[in-house]
Formats: structure tokens, C-alpha cells, sequence
């Protein structure tokens, strides 16, 4: 390999953690072992290109990726997932993933379809992709090592700032490219080609023909994203959400939630995200959304709990409202879910979310049942009762301790609390 052909494979081997690029080196290794041509692919080498840090390794492998996968997890210790149909397979180690698939052709039977795969050389692999600035691979092995392959000219495009279809049935063959054209753009900073924005306002009712589990995952991609509003408001632009579902809708309003919800609650990321992003459909639409973005239990009970959270909103920010009745309203409600109306609001409302999730909820009295028998309290309602009422005085501030507790105990059996 030339000097000059091994610029890219050291500024790649570089730039990776040690436990990556160990990685990529037994990889390479191996497949030299069984003279296989490897490839890095799609967007790590994009990436690479760009300067930007890639957190996953994804490789191409001119004959069985399958026995190379196999191999390369047994010499490493990583968890290997194999998907015969597809001939790939995914690795996991620490805190990163292998992706390594058999360089393919694919053959879509129908829109939105999953497709026919057959084994292919590394041009024809990288014709089935999304975009150009996907579309490349780096040489790993043989006498190609260090090579760029970029038949479709996605360096250039990514010099100019370009998200650019492979050819015109590329939405209709996987619309969920949709999406992705509009985190790319947003994420890179780039414009949509405008042949390319053309088809994709020609195929955004392609979405319909695409699984909830699938547009699930994608949308799952936007939220993991830094800022992932400045994405919904793209897709929001392009009609693309409204074709998810047409209850989803994204404005300035949602944006600015989302950055919100951010600073009120990080460790909250990115399940309070999901309601949030339903904030403002309609109750009759609320069921829709979750079976169509194929939501699991925890994000479809903070969606379906949105309107009645959204109809709480005046009423949480009364100021005669003392910390017992804002726990008491709020305890049957997803966290997830206060979180979003926390974002959605301003002013008592989401103060009083805030505190509830961060103090009011864990407010647990000194006192137990069995202490409540000591001081005299009889089992039974009664006793229920009374740690109901300490609770609510110790939530409004007037206990603070395990003495001013059983103070407050005595004070109500005295009163005739116990029946």
C-alpha cells in the first residue's frame, strides 16, 4: 500500500478509541488471513471525511461477513447477532458497535418493502444506498487498501453541502429516507438537492407503505440527536411528520419545549421526549400515534396521558395550591409525561412539575404503620388515615421531623381521628 493510499486507513485507525480501533485492527487481520476484501462503509466514512467523530464501525466484506462476524466476536468477547436473510451481523462491545454486512445487491418486490438481497461486489453494494454522502467505502485489505470508492461522487457532495438521492425510486423503494434526508441536512448543516427535494415532495405519501416499528427507530434517531426540534421542524416544513401520522405537528412553540425539557431534566432524556412530541394532538388522535409509531408500554402511558396533563395546566398554576394537592393530582401520571407538561408550561405549573418530580414525589414520612400502633393509632381505616394526613403535613412543611411527626399523630388521635 501506497503512502498515499494509507493516508485515510491511519487518520481513520486515528482517530478511534482504543477498544475500536483494536478492533478494526483484528479485523483487518483476520480478513487478511482469509484474503477477504473489507470495506468501511456509509457513514463512518462520511464522517471520517468530514472530520466528525464516529461512534460505530460499519464494514462491508466481499464474500462471507457472516464466518468473518463469527470470528472476529470470539477473538474479541463481543456479543454477536446474526441475520442470515440479510447476511449481516452486529457486534457489540463496550459502549460501541460492529456492523458487518456481505457486500449486496437488493431488489425491492413493492414500496416500502423489505428487500431481496443477493451477494454483490462493493460498486453495486454501495449503488443501493440512501444518499452519495453514504454511498462511499474505504479500502481495508488487498490491493485496494486505502482506496476511496466513490462512484457516485458523494465527496464531492459533501464538499458542496449536499443531501443527494441515488437515483429517482429511491423514496418509493425506502421512504423512510424521508426522514433521513431531514436529520442529515440539519445535522450537517446541508441542503436537500433540488432534484432530490423534488421526488421527496413527490413520494412523502410513501411513508404510508413504511412499519410503525421502523418509523419508530428512525424517529428514535432523531431524538438522540443534540438538538433534535430543529429536525422535527424540518420534517414539520417538509410535510414529512404530518405523513407519519397527521396528528404530529411541530412549530416554534414545540421547539422551544424541547430545548426546555433539556435544561429542567437531562437523566429525563429522551423518554419525556416522546410526549412532548404529541403535545399537541387531539385526544381522538392520541391513540393513532401510538400504534403508529409502534410505541412500547412506558412511551405509550406518557402519550396517552398527555390531554389530560394538558388540561391540568390552569389548574396546577392556582397559587392557594399547596404541595399535597399538586403531588396529589400529579402521582398517577407517567414521569415521563410531567416532565413534557413541565417543558410545555412556564410560571407555577412548571414549577411545581419540577419540584414534584424532584422532591415532592420521594417525600416519605419517618413514622410507619407499626409506629402509628405504638402511639395508640388502632389497625384498621383509622390507621391508614393517619399516615394519609402526615403525609399530606409533612409535604406542606408542617413536620420536619420524626419528632414533630409523632407530635402531629398525637395531636390528631387526641382530636378523635382514631375511631
Amino acid at each position: 500500500m501506497s503512502r498515499e493510499k494509507a493516508k485515510l486507513i491511519d487518520k481513520l485507525s486515528s482517530r478511534l478509541p482504543a477498544a475500536r480501533r483494536h478492533a478494526l485492527h483484528t479485523l483487518v487481520r483476520l480478513a487478511e488471513q482469509e484474503r477477504l476484501a473489507v470495506y468501511l462503509v456509509g457513514g463512518p466514512v462520511r464522517d471520517l471525511l468530514l472530520g466528525r467523530a464516529s461512534l460505530d464501525l460499519d464494514f462491508a466484506v466481499e464474500g462471507d461477513a457472516g464466518a468473518l462476524a463469527a470470528g472476529l466476536a470470539s477473538e474479541l468477547g463481543l456479543r454477536l447477532v446474526r441475520h442470515p436473510a440479510f447476511m449481516t451481523a452486529t457486534m457489540r462491545g463496550d459502549r460501541f458497535f460492529v456492523d458487518m454486512a456481505t457486500a449486496r445487491s437488493e431488489v425491492y418486490a413493492r414500496p416500502g418493502a423489505l428487500p431481496d438481497v443477493a451477494p454483490a461486489g462493493i460498486e453495486e453494494d454501495l449503488r443501493r444506498r440512501d444518499f452519495t454522502i453514504n454511498a462511499m467505502a474505504l479500502a481495508l485489505t488487498g490491493d485496494r487498501a486505502g482506496e476511496l470508492i466513490d462512484a457516485a461522487s458523494g465527496r464531492e457532495d459533501l464538499e458542496r453541502g449536499l443531501v443527494r438521492v441515488l437515483h429517482d425510486a429511491s423514496f418509493q423503494d425506502d421512504a423512510t429516507r424521508l426522514l433521513r434526508a431531514a436529520r442529515y441536512q440539519v445535522r450537517f448543516g446541508f441542503c436537500i438537492e433540488p432534484h432530490t427535494l423534488d421526488l421527496l415532495h413527490r413520494d412523502v405519501t410513501c411513508l404510508d407503505t413504511i412499519s410503525g416499528a421502523r418509523i419508530h427507530q428512525e424517529i428514535s434517531r432523531t431524538l438522540a440527536e443534540p438538538e433534535p426540534e430543529n429536525i422535527f421542524l424540518r420534517m414539520q416544513s417538509l410535510g414529512v411528520l404530518r405523513a407519519a401520522h397527521p396528528g404530529l405537528s411541530f412549530d416554534e412553540r414545540s421547539a422551544t419545549a424541547f430545548a426546555d425539557l433539556r435544561g429542567l431534566a437531562a437523566p429525563a432524556l429522551p423518554g419525556a421526549y416522546w410526549p412532548l412530541l404529541a403535545w399537541r394532538t387531539a385526544p381522538a388522535q392520541v391513540p393513532g400515534i401510538v400504534r403508529r409509531l409502534a410505541l412500547n408500554r412506558q412511551q405509550a402511558a406518557a402519550v396517552r396521558a398527555v390531554p389530560q396533563l394538558r388540561a391540568l395546566h390552569d389548574r396546577l398554576g392556582r397559587p392557594s395550591l399547596r404541595p399535597s394537592q399538586v403531588a396529589e393530582v400529579l402521582r398517577t401520571f407517567p414521569p415521563p409525561a410531567v416532565w413534557a407538561l413541565a417543558a410545555a408550561s412556564d410560571g407555577l405549573t412548571r414549577d411545581r412539575c419540577r419540584e414534584y418530580l424532584r422532591r415532592w414525589r420521594y417525600v416519605r414520612t419517618s413514622l410507619r404503620g407499626d409506629d402509628l400502633l405504638e402511639l395508640g393509632a388502632e389497625p384498621g381505616p383509622a390507621l391508614g388515615e393517619v399516615l394519609r394526613r402526615l403525609k399530606v403535613a409533612k409535604l406542606d412543611g408542617e413536620v420536619r421531623s420524626r419528632r414533630g411527626e409523632e407530635a402531629f399523630v398525637r395531636r390528631l388521635l387526641d382530636a378523635g381521628t382514631n375511631p
